[in-house]
């Protein structure tokens, strides 16, 4: 079965085509025979795509005018066209699946996109704007690329459907619950494969095992796992809630935004502004969302890259904490993502903290650029884990896993 993989993003779409064979999935993540992404500069006028296949043939042009979807199409036809050709047609692509980041209480598991799911993923684009109308984007791309191919949408929010209502709900007037104000939390498709990941590589039942998941990267949230199922998260109701990440300021006392608009006449727009891209990392360093360049500015002396540093580490020990309480113990702390799978210093300065549980890493394991492996030492009461999380193929499982069951249906 070929699986064709949208990721969407609100300046990006990245995309990569996996085979699997009918009758089981591999126990680990196959290379991708097509890996394709489109990058949007500033102007929108502009795409810069790249293109790689698994025999290592690469392509990279710049295109300038048309519209995004004409860049999507391009981008899609050098899957079965030129040097990066794996496909003989586009036709041979058997399902689509894309990443929807938000898909509210009404889809809490991956589904068959009909115009009915078009049209919530459309309606709660203003509670995640940056990312569900660029899938929604990549959706009718497809529609007028490949046609009829079934394309299946899988939710960021869907794993952590399963927290319960003590967690969920926001202490304001019940009235919230009626109108959908929750938590829903985010990254779920990371945190889902990753906890997965942890289990394979301890070679122990996920169902035994409490672990708190840390997907650090320009956006940043925590998962409390118990029994396979998420039970606590840092996003909430949107992806702003919870850590300081790259330009997030995550959670902060709402009567600060009160105060603002009532003494500097603060707009809506403005709040969205400076909370979502100008907060976090980039906001109390002054110099980058991207934690390595607030890294080399401390080296040079900036104390308020520094402080950036420290806010970032306490929070993330804090939220840690408040996981934990709700696990009643821990058995794997797992770091993903971008920071979380490269910055030694965090997973460092995130451990020591918890040194009185018993948990102890290894200084040269975690050094040494861990990819999937266990950085705990032997005599550690905690096993912690580095992983590489690979949303684009957890996407395709979830896809695969939807085509299967249907033809099972089919038959019967």
């Amino acid at each position: 079965m070929k699986i064709l993989v949208l990721n969407a993003g609100s300046s990006s779409q990245k995309s990569c085509l996996y085979e699997i064979a009918d009758d089981a999935l591999p126990p680990e993540a196959p290379k991708p025979l097509w890996e394709g992404k489109v990058n949007w500069t500033q102007d929108r006028g502009a795409a810069e795509i790249e293109v790689k296949t698994a025999s290592g043939e690469t392509l990279h042009e710049s295109i300038y005018g048309d519209s995004r979807q004409a860049h999507m199409a391009y981008m899609l036809y050098t899957l079965s066209r030129g040097a990066t050709k794996v496909v003989n047609e586009v036709s041979e692509i058997d399902v689509v699946g894309h990443r929807v980041v938000h898909g509210g209480q009404d889809y809490r598991h991956s589904v068959v996109v009909t115009e009915e799911v078009k049209g919530a993923i459309a309606r709660l684009s203003n509670l995640a704007p940056a990312h569900n109308p660029a899938a929604l984007e990549g959706i009718e791309a497809i529609e007028k690329s490949l046609g009829e191919v079934p394309q299946v949408a899988v939710f960021d929010t869907g794993f952590h459907s399963t927290l319960p209502d003590a967690a969920a709900i926001y202490p304001g007037p019940y009235e919230w619950v009626e109108q959908g104000i929750r938590r829903y939390g985010f990254h779920g498709i990371s945190h889902q494969y990753c906890s997965g990941r942890a289990a394979q590589i301890l070679g122990r039942d996920l169902a035994s095992l409490r672990i708190i998941s840390c997907h650090l990267g320009n956006g940043c949230s925590l998962a409390a796992i118990k029994d396979g199922r998420s039970i606590d998260t840092t996003m909430g109701f949107t992806p702003l809630d919870g850590l300081m990440m790259g330009s997030r300021c995550g959670s902060i006392d709402p009567g600060i935004l009160i105060y603002l608009m009532r003494q500097f006449n603060y707009s809506a727009e403005s709040l969205d502004y400076v909370l979502n891209k100008a907060s976090g990392l980039r906001g109390i360093s002054g110099v980058s969302s991207d934690l390595p360049q607030v890294i080399d500015a401390i080296a040079q002396g900036n104390e308020r890259a520094q402080l950036a540093w420290d806010m970032y580490v306490h929070r993330l020990r804090s939220e840690i904490g408040a996981m934990l309480a709700s696990l009643g113990g821990l058995d794997v702390l797992l770091f993903t993502a971008g920071v979380g799978e490269k910055s030694a210093g965090i997973r460092q300065a995130v451990c020591e903290a918890f040194g009185f549980l018993g948990l102890k890493i290894d200084p040269e394991k975690n050094q040494n650029k861990p990819v999937d492996q266990d950085i705990a030492t032997p005599d550690s009461t905690v096993r912690v884990l580095v992983i590489h999380t690979q949303e684009d193929w957890a996407i395709a499982q979830q896809s695969w896993q939807i085509m299967k069951k249907n033809e099972a249906g089919s038959r019967e």
